[in-house]
C-alpha cells in the first residue's frame, strides 16, 4: 500500500499518464484500431480513478477538495468514467450509442495538464480576479444583447427567417454582429429582400448595433477585463512602493533625530 502511494501521490508519474492518455487519445481519432486502444483508454481511466482514492484517503475528504486543483481533477475523472460504458457493451447486439457518446467524456481529461503549466497559478489568480471585477460589465452586455435580439427579432422574423425567425437564433446573430463577425452579410441580405427606404433603415440601424455593440461594447468589456487582470502586478508595486517610503520616512527621521541630538550636545 505505500508503495502504491509513493506512485499515485507522485506529480511526476501522474504528469507522465496525463500526456500517455493525450497522446493515445490523439491516435484513437485516427481510427486505426479502435477496440484494442479503448482497452488502453480504459485502464489509464482506471488510474485515475486509483490515484482519486489514494489521494482522498491520504489527505481526507475534505482536505482534498479544499484544493481546487484537487476539485478540477474529481470532477474530471468523475465525467471520464462513464466511459468506460463503452468496453462492458461493446458487443454488437447490446451496443448502444449513448455508450459512444460518453466516450467524449474522456477528452475532458485533457484538462488536467493545466495545473502542470509552469506559473499557471498567478495566471488563474488574474483570471478569478478579472472575472470579478469585471461581472457587472459583462452581465450589462448579455442584457444589451438579449433585449436589441428580441427587438431585431420582433422587426426582421419574416425578412430573415434564418436569421431571426426565433429570439434564440436571434440572440445568436446579434452575438455574431457585435464580434463584427460577417455584420455585412445580414443587413445586406435584408436589403435585398426590402425596399429602398427599409433598406437604408436596416443597414443604418445595424451599422448603429455595431458601432455601439461591437465596437464600442466589446471593447469596454475587453479593457476592463484585461486591467483587471494586470491589476495585481500594479497593486503589488504599490505595496512595495508604499514599503519603501515608509522606510525612507523612518530611516529620515533617525536622521534628523541623531542631528539635532549632535547639534544640542556641541551647544
Amino acid at each position: 500500500m505505500e508503495k502504491l502511494k509513493k506512485i499515485f501521490l507522485n506529480d511526476y508519474f501522474i504528469l507522465c499518464l496525463v500526456i500517455a492518455n493525450a497522446i493515445l487519445i490523439f491516435v484513437q481519432e485516427f481510427q486505426l484500431n479502435g477496440s484494442f486502444l479503448d482497452y488502453f483508454e480504459s485502464l489509464f481511466t482506471i488510474l485515475f480513478v486509483i490515484e482519486m482514492i489514494v489521494k482522498i484517503k491520504e489527505f481526507g475528504l475534505s482536505n482534498y477538495i479544499s484544493d481546487y486543483w484537487n476539485r478540477l481533477d474529481f470532477v474530471l475523472v468523475i465525467l471520464s468514467i462513464p466511459s468506460l460504458g463503452i468496453i462492458f457493451f461493446n458487443d454488437s447486439t447490446l451496443h448502444l450509442n449513448i455508450f459512444l457518446t460518453l466516450r467524449v467524456f474522456r477528452v475532458f481529461k485533457f484538462f488536467r495538464l493545466i495545473r502542470f503549466f509552469p506559473n499557471v497559478n498567478p495566471l488563474i489568480t488574474s483570471i478569478k480576479r478579472a472575472l470579478k471585477a469585471s461581472y457587472i460589465v459583462i452581465a450589462g452586455f448579455f442584457l444589451l444583447t438579449f433585449i436589441v435580439s428580441l427587438v431585431t427579432c420582433s422587426l426582421y422574423r419574416e425578412i430573415a427567417p434564418e436569421y431571426f425567425n426565433n429570439p434564440v437564433n436571434s440572440f445568436y446573430s446579434i452575438f455574431r454582429l457585435f464580434s463584427v463577425e460577417g455584420w455585412y452579410e445580414i443587413p445586406n441580405l435584408i436589403a435585398s429582400r426590402s425596399g429602398v427606404l427599409i433598406a437604408f433603415l436596416s443597414k443604418l440601424y445595424f451599422s448603429v448595433l455595431l458601432l455601439c455593440g461591437g465596437i464600442l461594447g466589446m471593447s469596454l468589456v475587453n479593457s476592463i477585463f484585461v486591467d483587471a487582470m494586470v491589476s495585481d502586478n500594479n497593486d503589488d508595486l504599490r505595496s512595495e512602493v508604499s514599503v519603501l517610503t515608509k522606510k525612507i520616512d523612518i530611516l529620515t527621521n533617525k536622521i534628523e533625530e541623531l542631528y539635532n541630538n549632535q547639534t544640542k550636545l556641541k551647544n
